[in-house]
């Protein structure tokens, strides 16, 4: 792959959801190795732009393209999307009665196409174990002896649910991980956390987005570019001297 090429691009991009236009001729581009923060106040479109780039079949495409990795992908399903390497950390985690954490992870530990693995084989169903313990442990989840037969996010914390975002996105291995206010719910504790595993987590043969209203996260994760969105569309593109510029977020910590 030709390193030149951004890993995202969206071009003059519009969407609908039933009969109101959300995304208004939205442009972006973003390299690999890049941060990039969308912030801007409710109903500016962000969780929609973040939707968007998913697939989430609510969404219509009336103009425009998304690129990842210069081949479109609007033909693509939610799940193809993904298999690309596309991962959305949503910003109200559900709850998956019947899913047990320790089928769910195995799921997606198997999806992906480095992880072939026999769940069969007892020595590789204990490597998949350890391999996410060892990240929940990381993210301060609460690893105990229950913890594989709980329901996924049954029970946890709103913090917890957003930890266990963070732990699918590691273990998938993401290339684009869009993170839609991953810091809602953490305490200042677990922000510094998560924001560490975060920047552990980054390379660059990776890119992430971050999806934000509160300047505290940008303080523990960088970015190298900071747009404010606004009735569907880029207004602004800086670095996070426009955050301060501006004074659009609430300071917090």
């Amino acid at each position: 792959m030709n390193m030149n090429i951004p890993i995202l691009e969206i071009k003059d991009l519009k969407a609908t959801v039933g009969s109101t236009e959300v995304l208004k001729n939205l442009n972006l581009t973003i390299n690999k190795g890049e941060i990039h923060a969308i912030m801007g106040p409710n109903g500016s479109g962000k969780s929609t732009f973040s939707k968007v780039i998913v697939g989430h079949p609510n969404y219509k495409i009336n103009n425009g393209d998304i690129l990842f990795n210069g081949e479109s992908i609007l033909s693509l399903e939610p799940d193809e999307r993904a298999r690309l390497g596309i991962f959305l950390a949503f910003q109200y985690p559900i709850e998956l009665p019947g899913v047990t954490n320790d089928s769910f992870f195995e799921y997606i530990y198997r999806s992906h196409q480095d992880n072939e693995i026999d769940m069969d084989c007892a020595s590789d169903w204990l490597e998949m174990l350890n391999f996410v313990f060892d990240k929940a442990q990381v993210l301060d989840l609460p690893i105990n002896d229950d913890f594989s037969e709980r329901n996924v996010n049954e029970g946890f914390s709103g913090g917890e649910k957003k930890r266990n975002e963070i732990l699918q996105m590691l273990t998938l291995n993401s290339k684009l991980s869009i993170l839609d206010e991953i810091d809602s719910g953490l305490d200042i504790d677990g922000l510094k956390i998560v924001s560490k595993v975060i920047n552990d987590f980054m390379n660059q043969n990776k890119a992430i987005i971050l999806i934000t209203h509160y300047k505290r996260l940008l303080d523990y994760v960088k970015p190298n570019y900071v747009h404010i969105l606004q009735n569907g569309k880029i207004i602004k593109t800086g670095n996070l001297d426009l955050v301060k510029k501006l004074n659009l977020m609430v300071m917090i910590g």
